[in-house]
């Protein structure tokens, strides 16, 4: 696998990150990378895949071509050079629960101005790999953001860094894009109540339907 390309329009510390991850990724945990053409080549859209692994973030974004933004922990943010890289590479930070209205609003301005953003339905990490249930949060993001959400499903993350143990190096980490959902794909606003939950579970359905690709194709 070759590192994805940092094209222009990344800043100089996410190229550099985004593109030595992409490195680590074929070295380390080799494995195929297909749909990437699904992705949108500009303007504000969702990427939305499961959790099993601290790899999943950057091995999501290091093969999408323009800069993303990311959730991350409130409590990661304890100054000096960790809360500077976090703010240079566009982290936005969120409470644990998830309730945080400031966080939302912080990926709404994000959207607004052209950035896409990764989200992760299931809130946490899955033990081993299943996907479990998604959460309502991203169903409201995605039904207030009204943009093209991309669903993502990354195989074999928990294999190869999982909630204990150590890495596995050499595990194969296959990711696929599929293809954009479009608001209303998603989004029913007749479903009440239940319209941020239902949303989140199109989505999830989404990520279910991707299967792990038989071959090497970037």
């Amino acid at each position: 696998m070759n590192p994805p390309a940092a094209p222009a329009g990344m800043g100089f510390v996410y190229g550099l990150c985004h593109h030595a991850l992409g490195a680590l990724h074929g070295m380390l945990f080799p494995g195929e990378i297909t749909g990437v053409g699904h992705l949108p080549r500009r303007g504000p859209f969702l990427i939305a895949a499961n959790h099993a692994s601290f790899l999943d973030p950057p091995f999501i974004g290091c093969h999408v071509p323009r800069q993303m933004a990311f959730f991350a922990r409130k409590s990661l943010w304890k100054g000096g050079a960790a809360s500077w890289w976090l703010d240079t590479v566009g982290c936005i930070p969120v409470d644990r629960d998830g309730s945080d209205v400031a966080a939302i609003k912080n990926v709404l301005r994000a959207l607004q101005a052209g950035r896409p953003l990764v989200l992760f339905p299931e809130g946490t990490r899955s033990p081993d790999g299943t996907l479990q249930p998604p959460k309502a949060g991203v169903g409201l993001i995605a039904c207030r953001a009204q943009v093209p959400v991309v669903p993502a499903r990354i195989f074999n993350s928990h294999l190869a860094l999982g909630r204990s143990g150590p890495p596995r190096f050499g595990t194969s980490v296959a990711i696929v894009y599929g293809p954009p959902l479009a608001p209303a794909d998603f989004d029913d606003p007749a479903d009440g109540k239940e319209r941020y939950a239902r949303a989140s579970e199109r989505i999830m359905a989404a990520i279910a339907a991707l299967h792990r690709p038989a071959g090497r194709v970037l």
